[in-house]
């Protein structure tokens, strides 16, 4: 898992869950995985932060459209929020929210991609992005649930300008992909899921025992979509819906084969 705090063009710098019952939502996740949960303030309309040890892993806050899907929302890091607008609409995507700001914290947009997939970008400004990546508790892994991997990887390409690659793996081929200037084992991956309810993003938080975490979830109303499974040399992970049905994975990802 090799997703880094170093914000370049096109890596998950945020995340945050729309919640229909934010208070419901808070009591499970830190009842799950131990995190705390600060409101922004008065003026933050009840958003708030998920955080370990004071550091920013995750926020939250109520759902806003009516007839909005209970999800989370993987945000990618540009340096300029209205440029990155262009690109998607010129890739065929959709602008939901044009770009803005959010006082002095950075610039958003929110979009959907040409599948239908909602996301959306941060231009980080006092807030660069979330404080904390890969440690236990916090987000290592973004995974796209698509019926068409190829278009998905078009458009992405053409958005962040992303490496992608594919890797067979038992009975399928895996595609990874990875931002020019980051990691180059890269931050995600794709997969096709034509069955899925519909295509999304896919968050992975690490968790110190994946079944452990996995038995706590679905004791706090969590309902299990993958049973925990060991990928070798990736680690054991599970695929969940939350009490209010959003999407989440989590992994207890493998160690390292130290090099001799």
């Amino acid at each position: 898992m090799m997703l880094t705090t170093d914000y370049v063009l096109g890596v998950p710098n945020w995340l945050d869950l729309g919640s229909p019952d934010v208070e419901g939502s808070a009591a499970f996740y830190t009842g799950v995985f131990g995190w705390t949960f600060t409101s922004a303030g008065p003026d933050a309309g009840g958003y708030g932060f998920f955080s370990v040890d004071g550091k920013v892993v995750a926020a939250m806050g109520p759902l806003q459209d009516e007839g909005a899907t209970p999800a989370w929302t993987v945000y990618f890091a540009t340096p300029d929020a209205d440029a990155t607008t262009k690109a998607v609409e010129q890739a065929g995507g959709v602008v939901r929210t044009p770009a803005f700001d959010v006082f002095t914290h950075g610039r958003m947009a929110n979009l959907t991609d040409n599948q239908g997939v909602e996301f959306a970008v941060w231009q980080g400004g006092d807030r660069p992005g979330l404080d904390l990546v890969t440690a236990p508790g916090s987000l290592a892994w973004v995974e796209l649930h698509v019926p068409d991997v190829a278009t998905a990887g078009a458009f992405y390409e053409s958005v962040f300008n992303w490496n992608v690659q594919q890797f067979p793996m038992p009975g399928f081929t895996y595609t990874v992909v990875a931002a020019p200037d980051g990691d180059p084992q890269g931050f995600g991956g794709i997969m096709p899921n034509p069955d899925a309810p519909r295509p999304h993003w896919l968050p992975y938080i690490e968790v110190v025992d994946c079944d452990a975490t996995v038995a706590k979830a679905t004791e706090r109303g969590a309902q299990i979509l993958m049973a925990p499974e060991t990928v070798d040399q990736v680690g054991r992970m599970s695929v969940l819906t939350d009490p209010v049905g959003a999407f989440l994975a989590v992994i207890t990802s493998a160690t390292p084969t130290p090099t001799p």
